[in-house]
């Protein structure tokens, strides 16, 4: 079974191989822009049949270069929600996503793609519906294009699709192998170097009718996306858009409170402070001005249409993840 990864040595197409890995499965095409270099050092430890860059592969792929492929799951894009430049934006994440979406459909191959939650922008509703959907920057924009082109072309839940699509909506993504992110890897991983430089960790100020460190969203650790994606994957009969996190919102203060726990090796008492806790204290910074009408205070995925297809998997929630999470970090500092 041949199986492509776009995004394969960024942060969740790395996760991926290493859950198909774990299934035994390597016939994997692999593909990215190692520009960046130090990204190998996702892949380094995981086993790919072949390895393709970004700028060569759709057109190859469109054109059957690479045989019968079962599945492509589609992870490559520019995540940086501030990036402004909005054509390099809409040609990473709009034009090639749709030409990816037509070569598998001709070529018969599934595709199970990276939406994300910013296609809700403004909304205090996080359902899968397009009167929930608000972005607030040219990344969201590009997202929900995307989403609204095939709901276009196979129907508002993908029902018309010859071979299987699925999209999902990433919520607050947290987990191993995302180092090389810089500024938009999660709160987590910034908290854990913020702890171990200097003892304290930082968190905004109150922003949008939320005091200080008091913002929500929904965390979801990648373990979990992972083995949602790979649910997908194992029913093929199932197409459409879901959101992808726990449908829990916890504050920031949250994180911060189990990143402390976690690396002073203490067990995570609910309602305990990070300054009770750790006796650490918590620096607030002011909330930055360049996010300022553009940052989601509040997410929350809705979990109906995901449970509705039949999908079970049950989410961590912060403080199990993120210790989870700092153990790694320790182990691969």
């Amino acid at each position: 079974m041949r199986v492509v990864v776009t995004g394969a040595a960024g942060f969740i197409g790395s996760n991926i191989i290493k859950g198909l890995n774990d299934r035994g499965i390597d016939d994997i095409i692999a593909v990215d822009d190692l520009t960046q270099g130090d990204k190998f050092r996702n892949l380094a430890d995981l086993r790919i049949a072949d390895y393709v860059d970004a700028d060569l592969f759709y057109e190859a792929f469109a054109d059957g270069f690479f045989g019968h492929v079962e599945a492509v799951f589609h992870e490559g894009a520019c995540s940086d929600t501030m990036e402004t430049d909005g054509k390099y934006m809409m040609d990473n994440n709009y034009t090639t996503s749709c030409g990816l979406f037509r070569a598998c459909q001709e070529r018969g191959a599934r595709l199970l793609y990276a939406s994300s939650a910013a296609t809700y922008g403004g909304s205090s509703e996080f359902r899968e519906s397009p009167e929930c959907e608000r972005p607030l920057n040219v990344y969201g924009w590009s997202k929900l294009l995307f989403d609204q082109r095939l709901r276009r072309e196979l129907g508002p839940t993908f029902e018309r699709t010859q071979h299987q699509v699925v999209g999902f909506r990433y919520f607050n993504v947290y987990g191993p192998r995302e180092q090389h992110k810089g500024r938009m890897a999660s709160v987590a991983f910034h908290q854990f170097n913020q702890f171990q430089q200097e003892g304290k960790v930082r968190l905004f100020g109150e922003y949008g009718g939320y005091g200080p460190g008091e913002q929500v969203r929904d965390f979801i650790h990648v373990d979990d996306v992972v083995a949602v994606n790979l649910w997908f994957f194992d029913h093929p009969n199932r197409s459409g858009l879901f959101n992808l996190g726990t449908g829990r919102a916890q504050p920031f203060k949250d994180v911060a409170h189990s990143v402390i726990a976690a690396l002073e090796g203490r067990s995570d008492q609910a309602g305990e402070t990070p300054a009770q806790a750790g006796g650490v204290r918590l620096e607030y910074i002011p909330f930055p001005d360049a996010l300022r009408g553009k940052y989601q205070c509040r997410t929350e995925a809705d979990l109906s249409r995901l449970r509705a297809a039949g999908c079970d998997h049950e989410f961590m929630d912060v403080q199990a993840g993120v210790s989870r999470y700092m153990k790694w970090l320790q182990n691969h500092a």
